[in-house]
């Protein structure tokens, strides 16, 4: 069987906020820009690997979800409960100090974990949970 992973989908509440973040602080290029205003979807990735994209989509799009739902959903993002990613790095650790200066909200630093992985994780401006793990 030939499956590879295309996309991932990360929900945002501001796409130019968004943007900015996968742009200019983890170095991803834009690949799509579709809609406008609340529903706007982006599609970033690493410039070195094209078949593999996140989708950065509106939070809430079902028209059908109460006001209710819709602060449960954008409380748990504000946590980083609500959803994440693991990327990696051949270097987390000189990862971790470029995405530390150019201003990421900081949420562990590089560390040893007891299941074998030296990772630290950052959140986006939707809240959302990018952990950056040691490649090899």
């Amino acid at each position: 069987m030939d499956i590879s992973i295309s996309a991932s989908f990360l929900p945002h509440v501001d796409a130019e906020e968004s943007l900015a973040f996968y742009r200019d602080v983890l170095g991803f290029e834009l690949r799509l820009d579709v809609g406008s205003g609340r529903m706007r979807w982006l599609t970033v990735g690493p410039v070195d690997q094209p078949d593999t994209s996140i989708v950065l989509t509106p939070a809430v799009t079902d028209p059908t979800i109460s006001s209710a739902e819709r602060e449960v959903i954008e409380s748990l993002m504000a946590k980083g409960s609500f959803a994440a990613i693991v990327l990696a790095s051949t270097n987390v650790d000189a990862t971790f100090a470029e995405v530390e200066a150019k201003g990421a909200d900081i949420v562990q630093e590089p560390m040893d974990q007891p299941y074998g992985l030296r990772d630290c994780a950052l959140r986006d401006p939707a809240g959302n949970m990018i952990r950056i793990q040691q490649k090899g």
